[in-house]
């Protein structure tokens, strides 16, 4: 089971390290973390998505509202967001594969941002399952390098 946090902190230094050690202190599992200024320089966001049974995941959110710089909380499922993340996958290719990665990259709306003779960088911005989708299909081809943001997710619009 998996879910998303929204978590509004104080815009300071130590607050990520506050958090992702209460995390690791007791033994809770984050997929995912992205964290971000929002419209007030003075708070940031942080998008966590963790996973773990019902009674862990519940502990998680009881955990952050203990926490001092925490402003607020959100919690929703997965199906309850519109999620997205960026990834910037480096490939190698040659003349009998370089068609067959371009028609993958069309076909899953991502877009070649830099080539030379003998790689490509692909970016795409889409669901984490379309990105791991992405890296699946492109396994084949000699992946040099991947970067990847983390999920952001906001829900779905009432």
């Amino acid at each position: 089971m998996k879910k998303i946090y929204t978590v509004l902190v104080e815009n300071r230094s130590g607050v990520l390290s506050k958090v992702s050690g209460l995390f690791a202190r007791r033994g809770f599992n984050i997929d995912s973390l992205a964290v971000g200024t929002t419209d007030d320089p003075k708070v940031s966001v942080m998008t966590i998505v963790s996973s773990g049974d019902e009674r862990t995941l519940e502990q998680i959110e009881k955990q952050l509202n203990k926490k001092l710089d925490v402003i607020k909380i959100k919690t929703y499922e997965e199906n309850d967001a519109v999620t997205r993340e960026l990834m910037l996958l480096k490939v190698k290719y040659n003349k009998s594969n370089r068609k067959d990665i371009m028609e993958i990259v069309d076909a899953m709306k991502a877009e070649i941002v830099d080539m030379s003779e003998y790689q490509m960088l692909i970016q795409i911005c889409d669901r984490p399952d379309r990105t791991a989708m992405l890296i699946r299909l492109l396994y084949q081809v000699s992946i040099v390098e991947i970067a990847r943001t983390g999920t952001l997710a906001l829900p779905k619009c009432e």
